[in-house]
């Protein structure tokens, strides 16, 4: 057996030994929620690293809150949107997007462990200009589309989070390059969880035809929203 033969050999006996990666752990052990939606089931991992937005995220899907809303607002290319109390069983003509809990969330923003790269789910809120302090909706989450980002494009989203004060590391830009997102959106968003099931049908949703508020044509309805794990941080907060 050659040296490099023998090298090898010894790696690969060396990793099967070894245990399996931090992130591997932590993403198994993740809170899990599932939505049965119109247009096929997508699956959120919640991060840990963002308590006040998990327990929210859980307890509301527990009870029922979300089954039957509306993703009401919907971007190709940028995002999906749900979670308005006011988009079930909503008219066409209805105006949707203000509705939610009687509460606001302080902001969790984890960056730049969290980021809006394709798949990332965030809270909504109000505006920077009623809302400094970047409080989410209590209710209200979008999940990440946004495009895969040309030079030029990431270009200009460098710089302006720059003059932000925000730095995107080369792992986030290759993330961006290669899977799309929406990193004008860092440091400024709660991102609380993950789409680990069903990506392809947030693509689907975010093709949706749609009206001038972005409301889809055909409603596309959150069925039924569950959970499926809780995290052993979550179901202690939860008892």
């Amino acid at each position: 057996m050659t040296r490099l033969s023998t090298f090898l050999a010894g790696l690969l006996a060396l990793l099967f030994m070894m245990p399996v990666s931090a992130l591997a752990v932590r993403k198994e052990k993740r809170s899990v929620v599932h939505l049965e939606t119109s247009l096929g089931d997508i699956r959120i991992a919640l991060s840990d690293m963002t308590p006040v937005h998990r327990d929210n995220f859980l307890r509301l899907a527990a009870s029922g809150y979300y089954d039957g809303l509306l993703f009401h607002r919907v971007i190709e290319s940028f995002v999906i949107q749900g979670g308005d109390p006011d988009s079930r069983n909503a008219n066409k003509d209805s105006l949707l997007g203000e509705g939610g809990q009687d509460y606001t969330l302080p902001a969790e923003i984890v960056f730049p462990d969290l980021y809006h790269v394709r798949g990332a789910v965030a809270a909504a809120r109000e505006g920077d200009d009623v809302n400094p302090d970047f409080r989410s909706s209590g209710s209200q989450f979008y999940i990440v589309w946004g495009r895969k980002m040309a030079p030029a494009d990431l270009k200009k989203a460098i710089s302006y989070l720059s003059e932000r004060g925000i730095e995107l590391d080369r792992f986030m830009i290759s993330d961006y390059q290669m899977y799309g997102g929406t990193p004008h959106l860092d440091g400024a968003y709660t991102v609380f969880g993950e789409v680990i099931e069903g990506l392809d049908i947030v693509g689907k949703i975010q093709k949706c035809p749609t009206d001038t508020n972005d409301r889809p044509l055909e409603d596309v309805v959150i069925i039924r929203a569950s959970v499926e794990r809780l995290s052993k941080d979550a179901e202690a907060a939860m008892k």
